[in-house]
């Protein structure tokens, strides 16, 4: 595992809160955050809920990164953009491949293989625990603007000057060798 922040060289952010019935900051994913090219694993995305978002949020994000994938980019699990400002959770399943567990109005990003939803985790067996960060991005405009086929990084430019906050979550994984 490397010591990457994903954040360190963005604009900093005030904190606010994010939780989960499905995982702990800190701690593991369940067998049903794993990919599905791993032996139980579900792709099922994971409960998330949120409060104390800055003043004058408009609308949120919600990202989830691999910063320790063995890819020299790290590797995007799962993008979601214009969140309401209203919204605070999504139940878990809600990055299905239809996105129907998703508020009106909000909408997935292609993930690192390229597919609409959320994908789990899935690190190379023998490389080391893995952190997933999961992310709520609060912004300062209804909707940020992308198209709906852009890329996670895309999203995340696009997001860098208009986040007035983030709440992060840390969850991790590890394939045995």
């Amino acid at each position: 595992m490397s010591a990457n922040d994903p954040f360190a060289r963005l604009p900093e952010a005030a904190s606010f809160t994010v939780t989960s019935t499905t995982v702990s900051d800190g701690g593991a994913w369940p067998p049903e955050q794993f990919s599905s090219g791993v032996p139980g694993g579900k792709d099922i995305s994971p409960q998330l809920s949120w409060s104390g978002a800055p003043d004058g949020t408009r609308s949120y994000a919600v990202t989830v990164y691999d910063p320790d994938a063995p890819t020299g980019s790290g590797f995007w699990h799962w993008a979601v953009a214009d969140i309401p400002a209203t919204v605070t959770e999504l139940p878990e399943g809600a990055g299905d491949h239809t996105g129907s567990g998703l508020p009106e109005g909000a909408f997935q990003l292609p993930n690192d293989v390229r597919e609409a939803r959320f994908i789990g985790a899935a690190p190379p067996a023998g490389h080391g625990l893995h952190r997933y960060f999961v992310v709520v991005h609060a912004l300062d405009v209804e909707s940020v603007g992308v198209p709906a086929d852009a890329t996670p990084a895309l999203l995340g430019f696009t997001m860098a000057g208009h986040t007035l906050g983030r709440a992060v979550l840390i969850a991790t994984a590890e394939t045995p060798a």
